[in-house]
């Protein structure tokens, strides 16, 4: 569970695209949003933990068979969000919290995490490296993925907790360039997933 955990935190940690997309999201609708943002990104990298952890080579392989199609996806929906978010205006005054919208918010952070099929190749070399999943221990292999979960909700928590924070000294003016970088950023990491696939 505590390598499962370290394993998850530190693939979540580094700021990639969903790392934009839940800082946008903080700033933007609030802490809430942020985290479910980041809790769809951990649920999907849960499941490539799985993959890994119990050994399942007929869906990795598949998902690495389809790393075209994966990935042509994955890059189209960053190009899209990266246009909207650009084009974005910034409210007049920041948005209340609220449930409504948590659910497709959740639901497409997973899709967008699962879309990257390269992460499971890190998951797979991560395992091996520290010799995980080396034999199909089922509660073992459960134990860590609970971990990966974890240590993946942990980081988005932070990140989201500490946007969230700075959230009220945010005006229209800065919420606007956070638009145009955060845009620009997720048009580049659609355009580098195109030029992988």
């Amino acid at each position: 569970m505590v390598k499962g955990l370290v394993v998850g935190f530190s693939i979540a940690a580094p700021v990639g695209p969903i790392g934009v997309l839940c800082i946008r999201r903080s700033l933007r609708d609030g802490m809430a949003a942020g985290l479910a943002a980041g809790l769809g990104a951990a649920t999907a990298d849960a499941a490539y933990g799985a993959v890994a952890g119990f050994g399942l080579t007929t869906v990795s392989g598949f998902l690495i068979g389809h790393r075209f199609w994966i990935g042509l996806f994955g890059g189209a929906f960053l190009c899209c969000l990266g246009v909207r978010a650009f084009l974005g205006k910034p409210a007049s005054e920041a948005a209340p919290e609220k449930g409504a919208g948590l659910g497709a918010t959740y639901a497409s952070t997973v899709l967008l995490t699962l879309a990257n099929p390269a992460t499971i190749l890190s998951f797979a070399v991560i395992f091996a490296a520290f010799g995980l999943g080396a034999k199909i221990d089922y509660a073992a292999a459960s134990s860590l993925v609970a971990g990966v979960f974890a240590g993946s909700a942990l980081w988005w928590l932070i990140l989201s907790g500490s946007v969230s924070l700075v959230r009220s000294r945010v005006s229209p003016a800065w919420m606007l360039a956070v638009n145009r970088v955060s845009g620009a950023v997720l048009i580049g990491f659609g355009a580098y997933a195109f030029l992988r696939i």
